[in-house]
C-alpha cells in the first residue's frame, strides 16, 4: 500500500470521526439529520475505498447500502415523520453543548491510546480504521446519552452503527450476507422506531423522553 492511498484512507475514517462532533453540537433536529446523511456518506466514500484497497467486491455493495438507505431513505423518512408528527425541532439536551464537546474529545483520545495499544501487531491501516470505529462508536453512544428527543437518540444509534460498519471493513470486510442481513435489520427497526414514535406523540403529546419519566414516576 503505498502512502496516498493510506492517507485517503486515513482521511475518510477521520472524516466520520469530526462529522460524529458535528452531530454533537447540532441542537435543531432537521441539522441533526442532515448531518447524519453526511455521516453516511462520508462512511459509504470510506467503504467504497477499503474495497478498492482490498480488492474486495462485495464492499462496494455494503458502500451502496449505506449511501441509498443511511444517506437518503432513512434521513427523508425521518424528516417526514418529524413533519407529520410535529415534533418540537429545537433538541433538548441532558448535558450543555460545551461539557458534551469536552467528553467527547475524552473518549476519543481514549480510544486511539486504547486501540493503538491493544492492536499493535495488526496492519497500520486496520490499527486506526479500529481505533476511529471505536471513536464513532463512543461518540454515537455520547449523542444518545445526551439528546432527550426520541429522534436524536434514534439518529445516536444509527451513527453508532456506522462505526461498526467501518470497523468491520477495515478489519478485512465481513461476509456478504451478514452486511445485507444488517442493512434489512436496520431498515425494520427504522419503521417499528415510526410506528413507536407515532404512539408516543399520540399518547404524551410529546417525543421527549422526559415525558416518559415523568408518566413514570406519577403512576407509581
Amino acid at each position: 500500500m503505498n502512502g496516498l492511498t493510506f492517507d485517503i484512507a486515513h482521511l475518510l475514517a477521520g472524516g466520520l470521526v469530526l462529522v460524529s462532533f458535528m452531530m454533537l453540537y447540532q441542537d435543531r433536529l432537521f441539522a441533526l439529520i442532515n448531518v447524519f446523511a453526511v455521516h453516511a456518506i462520508v462512511l459509504a466514500l470510506s467503504v467504497a475505498w477499503q474495497a478498492y484497497i482490498q480488492d474486495a467486491h462485495h464492499l462496494y455493495v455494503t458502500a451502496a447500502i449505506a449511501l441509498i438507505f443511511k444517506a437518503i431513505v432513512i434521513p427523508v423518512g425521518l424528516h417526514r415523520i418529524i413533519q407529520r408528527l410535529g415534533i418540537h425541532r429545537d433538541i433538548e439536551t441532558a448535558v450543555g453543548i460545551g461539557p458534551t464537546m469536552l467528553a467527547g474529545i475524552g473518549l476519543v483520545t481514549l480510544s486511539m491510546v486504547l486501540m493503538l495499544r491493544v492492536t499493535s501487531g495488526a496492519d497500520p491501516l486496520a490499527r486506526e480504521d479500529l481505533a476511529f470505529a471505536l471513536s464513532i462508536i463512543l461518540l454515537g453512544l455520547l449523542v444518545m446519552v445526551t439528546r432527550r428527543n426520541a429522534v436524536s437518540q434514534v439518529v445516536g444509534f444509527m451513527s453508532l452503527e456506522n462505526g461498526l460498519v467501518l470497523a468491520a471493513t477495515g478489519a478485512k470486510g465481513m461476509p456478504l450476507v451478514v452486511e445485507i442481513s444488517v442493512a434489512f435489520s436496520i431498515l425494520i427497526a427504522f419503521i417499528v422506531i415510526g410506528v413507536f414514535l407515532f404512539r408516543i406523540r399520540e399518547r404524551f403529546d410529546s417525543v421527549d423522553v422526559g415525558a416518559l419519566d415523568d408518566y413514570r414516576g406519577e403512576h407509581r
